[in-house]
């Protein structure tokens, strides 16, 4: 398996949290206004961000890269940001943040039921959805602070999708070759069969945000097929998801 290269994700890290530490949090006092629809999409978004990792750092860990567990314990880090700029965002227009949500509580579920290929692979459609929906949250919609989150939530979501795709790639290394394409056929399936479900639970937010849910998925679709691509690659370059 090829192992180097994840000190330079660490390094990254690294730099991007003292980064957001100088640059400090937006200004909440600023308050949101949102229609409801988007309201009711961003506590949903909020729950699937908030969590400890334990589960893949625990997995991290096993794999025997100490570069690679210190660059997934920050990448988490910056997930839970996430949730937190998501409940300061939801306080600051009055919306109170979900206990949980039921198409969390299924991807969670199909994380943890084998190893860290499986984990990072079902992850990885998550943060691939994110990417079209946080562009669409910054660009969407004419209130200052919700813009303002959605583009730092999505700088970080750029750079989780490649790092991602680095340890996917190396993983799968360690298939034979005839099985990786089925593997990432699959991949593609179940992004499919989630983003229509996104597209479906959220489409009403969607609508607000002016993107339609049709064109929702063809997007993602197409920056999947660049994930696959990536992932394929005898030795991936830096990818870019072109948001």
């Amino acid at each position: 398996m090829r192992t180097d290269g994840f000190a330079k994700w660490t390094q990254r890290f690294e730099d991007e949290r003292e980064r957001r530490q100088a640059q400090g949090d937006p200004d909440w006092e600023q308050g949101a206004t949102l229609h409801p629809a988007i309201w009711s999409s961003v506590q949903r978004f909020q729950v699937g961000e908030d969590g400890d990792g334990a589960n893949l750092v625990a997995k991290a860990d096993q794999a025997g890269d100490a570069d690679y567990t210190r660059a997934v314990r920050l990448f988490v880090a910056e997930e839970q940001n996430h949730a937190r700029l998501l409940a300061r965002l939801l306080h600051a227009g009055g919306k109170p943040t979900l206990t949980g949500h039921w198409t969390d509580t299924v991807f969670v579920r199909l994380r943890r039921l084998m190893g860290l290929r499986l984990e990072l692979l079902v992850l990885m459609i998550a943060e691939v959805v994110a990417l079209r929906y946080y562009r669409a949250l910054r660009d969407g919609t004419d209130d200052p602070l919700t813009s303002s989150v959605a583009s730092r939530i999505l700088a970080d979501e750029q750079r989780h999708v490649p790092f991602h795709c680095d340890r996917i790639h190396a993983s799968l290394a360690e298939l034979p070759r005839l099985t990786r394409r089925p593997v990432l056929s699959l991949w593609r399936l179940l992004l499919l069969a989630v983003t229509l479900v996104v597209a479906a639970d959220h489409g009403p937010a969607l609508r607000q945000l002016h993107v339609g849910r049709l064109r929702f998925v063809a997007d993602v679709m197409t920056t999947g097929g660049g994930v696959v691509s990536e992932v394929l690659a005898p030795s991936p370059d830096e990818w870019t998801s072109g948001g």
